[in-house]
């Protein structure tokens, strides 16, 4: 103590500016003569009316981009009116007034030795722009170089006191980072509780009361001036007298969601009555203590605390209250968990304040009333041509983005006057990663595997290790933070904690042996500068959801995630899109030994299959390489902590992620989760239950556990290789014909104000054999083309086609007219085709075929929402053993005494149709069939693409819009 003290107070040598080395760009050459340019059409229309929403042509970027990457940077970054001269015609001009502005201000401020060096760092940057290696949060795009405040910032955290002075304050405070399309959160445990007194006399409020202006005041403010919603957290600690109120605070509101469903108002999370219920502006996490997670652990009681003396008002049973938490998050997805001794434990400035909170997506841990940038490396280019992890460029590149991250605090402008002084006094930076999934599966690394975890835990305090040691080199150039002169020895302190956390790592193969090898180097530099020079910022690295600019770098997986499926789609020119397996596969098979045929039939199986179980020549030793977010062999939710547990010790912040877990997980298993997050070291976690919420589409019933998939496709190829008969037998369709006089039925309906007819004829035994449709006057083009229809329909109908294809290969498509019907069962078409099919699927299927398309009445759905179960006993009585509630396993599916029991799904098929080029069928339709699961996310805001996750937010792979931060 007393030497690190010493060392803490040497005079640090002012060094004269930093010295750029050259490593990406070329002497003499400009990065843009460097690549080929092509100019390309945006176009985007509006998936409800069909007519064009956004439309710029000739806009230009380097032939390698994507056009799912040029779509998303021309409509979400390019600055100027369409139409005028002051718009942003192609990427050059984007990344000119971003570089231009960071380099000018690195001059201005003192940072680099020489006029030379400025000029290399600005090439450098652009380099690594240019050819997607790393991106700024998307308020750098947004902002920079414009007319606008030069906002950086995407994460902040406010504080709120108990008066109703700093109440409304926030609320003022939140609109102003809202408008600037960037996200906040703060903790309420300094307000008082509704059990305790006001000065007056009277009974307080209490936090979850204030929540309700908030979360109306978030509602009303779109991000940036675009369609999402605000991001915001609120944090309450797990001794507010109100805890209560506040973990069951969404639940019930879920509650009202599903009866509102069910009575046939628009309740997704786009629709247009969901304003009618509260609190869903918000993420909501408990900041629970080590002291809480013992009593848990001992089963004892637990005090919660008035706010003004800190007295116990009452003694709860932990493990009651543990258990709510769980319950909530079973129903709702809410709250989270956030380790408050843990997150404190880490903070190097503590002297200043203790952290209390997070941004909305909990990467972001700091002082109350601070801000933080973020940037974002692509962890894929930094593999050679041997695929071997490039430790130097990795390191030069750390080295210039926290230069450039620092940079922009000098010029950047904030939303309040606190969090200026706060940023500017602290200099807290986020730098992360996207691409971990694919860059393991490009190595031959399982996601949930202890070498996929050795490499992730290696880069990662690579990329910290680097970054706090360019803090302190740039501590020597322009000066440590304001803050760290009261905070050395804290700081200090952490550094040799994550020190001592890259010391302990064990590394397994060639790559993360060389790269911890490195880090560890980093870590030696860090604290040996640091003792003589200080810190230039108290925070340098987080894992953010890196959405949107995970599309902008052509990223196949987001921040820490794994890789989503196995089978991709590529955007095609006219709007169209083409399956294609993941790039990253060969490689892995590559990787793993495979030859160039073995590579070949396995990439055929699984553009087929959407899975690799049994794929040909595949050693069942290497399925782990290939498991991902959804499908056969999906990760299992411990898989998604013990990632996030390997790579905490070398962040200064926290991981945004949500750890799935399927429909069929219990309360227990979610109590497990947050158990377990605690006992791994997190600083926070989130948790989504598939199907939890009504914002997100039910599940289209193709679900199933891997070992049934597993055990199908066994089947499927044993049966395959049985020596084929020597008869070959030819089977022709004979077509089974109506009788004459034949039961029928006549529907009228109404989709978006399209009236139309439906007649449907059935055979003795039930069975539907006819469908005839009437749109449009006679004569016209649409009734000819609807007559045609209903006879192709008719006639495969009566050759046998079961009405079952035609259900699953209808519904669900999407055009106009779409929207509200006058079908109390079905509330909402995508399209007449869509209403139809659900139709027939409510007037002829059986309610066991209907289930497993995932197909119900509004009254089995009221139904449900009562009792957890679709159908009543006294009804599966009377219903035939086929179609009795009872899954493979005989496994009754009504309400049982630990609560209700999700319906059991069938399983996914072995056996994907591939879809063509042009397919009627969106992205999202094709990528449910070949994984097994439905996409369980809302549907986009802006192009009504159904999202997936990324974090703990939701981002659009069609437009790049995010649910969160950006």
């Amino acid at each position: 103590m007393t030497e690190t003290t010493r060392t803490s107070r040497r005079q640090p040598k002012k060094a004269s500016g930093l010295t750029i080395e050259r490593v990406f760009s070329t002497e003499g050459v400009h990065p843009y003569d460097e690549v080929t340019w092509e100019k390309r059409d945006v176009v985007q229309t509006n998936w409800k009316t069909g007519e064009n929403v956004f439309e710029q042509n000739d806009v230009e970027f380097p032939d390698f981009w994507s056009l799912n990457a040029t779509t998303i940077v021309t409509t979400k970054y390019f600055r100027g009116a369409l139409g005028t001269p002051q718009r942003e015609t192609g990427l050059k001009q984007l990344i000119d007034r971003v570089v231009n502005t960071y380099s000018k201000a690195g001059l201005d401020n003192g940072y680099f030795a020489s006029d030379k060096d400025a000029q290399v760092f600005e090439d450098e940057l652009r380099w690594m722009l240019l050819h997607q290696y790393f991106s700024f949060n998307s308020p750098v795009w947004f902002n920079v170089g414009t007319s606008s405040p030069q906002q950086v910032s995407a994460c902040f955290i406010l504080s709120v006191d108990d008066s109703m002075d700093s109440i409304l304050n926030w609320y003022k405070e939140e609109g102003f980072i809202f408008k600037g399309g960037s996200g906040a959160g703060l903790n309420l445990s300094r307000i008082r509780s509704s059990k305790e007194l006001l000065s007056s006399g009277g009974t307080a409020s209490g936090p979850v009361s204030f929540m309700r202006g908030a979360d109306a005041s978030a509602g009303t403010i779109k991000s940036g001036g675009a369609t999402r919603r605000a991001a915001k957290m609120v944090v309450l600690d797990v001794d507010h007298p109100d805890i209560v109120e506040f973990i069951e605070t969404k639940a019930r509101e879920e509650d009202k969601i599903r009866a509102l469903r069910d009575a046939g108002f628009d309740m997704d999370l786009s629709g247009k009555d969901i304003t009618s219920v509260q609190y869903q502006n918000a993420n909501n996490s408990v900041r629970v203590s080590d002291e809480f997670m013992s009593a848990v652990e001992n089963d004892t009681m637990f005090g919660l605390k008035a706010r003004g003396d800190g007295h116990v008002i009452e003694e709860v049973k932990a493990t009651e209250l543990f258990g709510k938490m769980a319950t909530a998050a079973w129903e709702c997805a809410d709250p989270g968990i956030q380790y408050n001794d843990t997150i404190n434990d880490w903070h190097t400035n503590p002297n200043s304040g203790p952290i209390t909170a997070s941004n909305p997506c909990s990467e972001y841990m700091s002082l109350d009333n601070s801000s933080c940038n973020l940037a974002s490396l692509n962890l894929l280019k930094f593999l050679d041509e041997d695929d071997i992890f490039d430790v130097e460029r990795f390191t030069k590149a750390v080295e210039l983005i926290i230069t450039a991250m620092d940079i922009s605090i000098c010029f950047a402008d904030f939303p309040t006057e606190a969090i200026g002084d706060t940023t500017r006094k602290f200099r807290q930076l986020g730098i992360g990663y996207a691409n971990l999934g694919a860059l393991l599966m490009a190595l031959g690394l399982g996601y949930d595997s202890e070498g996929g975890r050795k490499l992730a835990a290696a880069i990662t305090s690579l990329m910290t290790g680097t970054s706090y040691r360019r803090s302190a080199e740039l501590a020597a150039v322009v000066g440590p933070y304001a803050g760290y002169a009261a905070n050395a020895e804290p700081h200090q302190r952490v550094m040799r904690k994550h020190q001592a956390a890259s010391d302990a790592l064990k590394p397994l193969h060639t790559n993360d042996s060389v790269v911890a090898k490195a880090a560890n180097e980093q870590w030696a530099q860090v604290v040996e500068l640091g003792a003589v020079n200080g810190f230039r910022n108290a925070q340098a690295s987080v894992l953010a959801p890196t959405g949107t600019i995970g599309f902008m770098m052509d990223c196949d997986t987001t921040g820490v995630e794994p890789d989503f499926s196995l089978v991709k789609f590529k955007k095609l020119v006219g709007g169209s899109s083409m399956q294609i397996v993941n790039q990253t596969i060969p490689r892995a098979l590559k990787n793993l030994g495979y030859g160039a045929d073995e590579i070949e039939k396995i990439v055929a199986f699984i553009a087929d299959h959407g899975h690799v179980i049994d794929a040909p020549a595949l050693k069942k030793e290497h399925y782990e390489v290939f498991d991902c977010a959804m499908g056969a062999r999906a990760i299992q939710p411990m898989g998604h902590v013990r990632m996030m547990a390997a790579v905490q010790p070398f962040l200064s912040g926290a991981i945004s992620k949500t750890v799935n877990l399927p429909e069929t997980a219990t309360v227990e298993e979610i109590a497990d989760v947050y158990m377990q997050g605690w006992k791994f070291g997190l600083k926070a976690l989130a948790v989504y239950r598939d199907n939890c919420k009504v914002g997100q589409p039910l599940s289209d019933g193709k679900k199933g556990d891997g070992k049934k998939v597993a055990d199908d496709a066994a089947a499927t190829a044993a049966a395959a290789a049985a020596p084929a008969p020597e008869v070959r037998v030819e089977y022709r369709p004979r077509r089974r014909r109506l009788p004459k006089s034949r039961d029928g039925r006549t529907t009228s309906f109404s989709v978006a104000g399209a009236e139309g007819y439906m007649t449907s004829s059935k055979y003795e035994d039930g069975q539907l054999g006819e469908v005839f449709l009437k749109l449009g006057k006679q004569g016209s083009t649409l009734a000819g083309v609807m007559d045609a229809f209903s006879i192709a329909i008719s006639i495969a109908l009566q050759y046998g086609v079961p009405l079952e294809t035609y259900v699953q290969k209808f519904t669900n498509q999407k055009f106009e007219p779409a929207g509200m019907t006058d079908d109390p069962d079905i509330r909402i078409a995508q399209s007449i085709m869509d209403y139809i099919f659900r139709r027939l699927a409510l007037d002829y299927l059986s309610f066991d075929e209907r289930s497993e398309l995932g197909i119900y009445t509004s009254a089995e759905r009221a139904r449900y929402v009562e009792t957890g179960s679709y159908i009543s006993e006294e009804d599966e009585a009377e219903m035939p053993e086929s179609e009795s509630l009872k899954n493979d396993a005989g496994d009754d599916l009504r309400v049982d005494e630990g609560g209700p029991v999700q319906p059991s799904l069938i399983q996914a098929s072995p056996k994907v149709e591939q879809e063509t080029v042009g397919s009627a069928h969106t992205t999202t339709e094709m990528m449910e069939g070949l994984t097994g699961h439905a996409i369980d996310a809302p549907l986009c805001m802006t192009c009504g693409t159904k999202m997936r996750p990324s974090g703990s937010c939701y981002v659009c792979e069609g437009c790049g819009s995010t649910s969160g931060c950006s």
